[in-house]
């Protein structure tokens, strides 16, 4: 995995409800990550907090056989839904400066 991921851009939002897939999000979040973009996941609720916290542990799945790991940051905010605002859990999804050997779904050593 030789891209360049660039802080400065704008990430691309991925809305998450109770319905979605959570494999099919996965597969979003690898895609953006591998090309180098970042990603936030948007939720609201409960049952879609749920979902986007499956979808980015496949989404792991997915990346760590190319030697690539993410870390996520979770943060509340505050939006506005039908003239309601709401607070929703948005997880920031970048890709970890650690790299993993390919295949391993653990970090090699934590001790300097």
């Amino acid at each position: 995995m030789d891209e360049v991921f660039n802080e400065e851009s704008s990430p691309t939002i991925l809305k998450v409800s109770s319905k979605s897939s959570p494999g099919s999000v996965a597969g979003a979040i690898a895609g953006l990550i591998k090309d180098g973009k970042s990603v936030e996941i948007q939720s609201v609720g409960a049952g879609a907090v749920n979902q986007a916290v499956k979808a980015i542990a496949i989404s792991r799945g997915f990346l760590t056989p190319v030697g690539c790991d993410i870390v996520c940051v979770p943060t509340f905010a505050d939006i506005a839904i039908d003239g309601e605002y709401r607070t929703a859990i948005r997880f920031s999804v970048l890709p970890s400066n650690l790299k993993l050997s390919a295949g391993s779904s653990k970090f090699d050593d934590f001790s300097e």
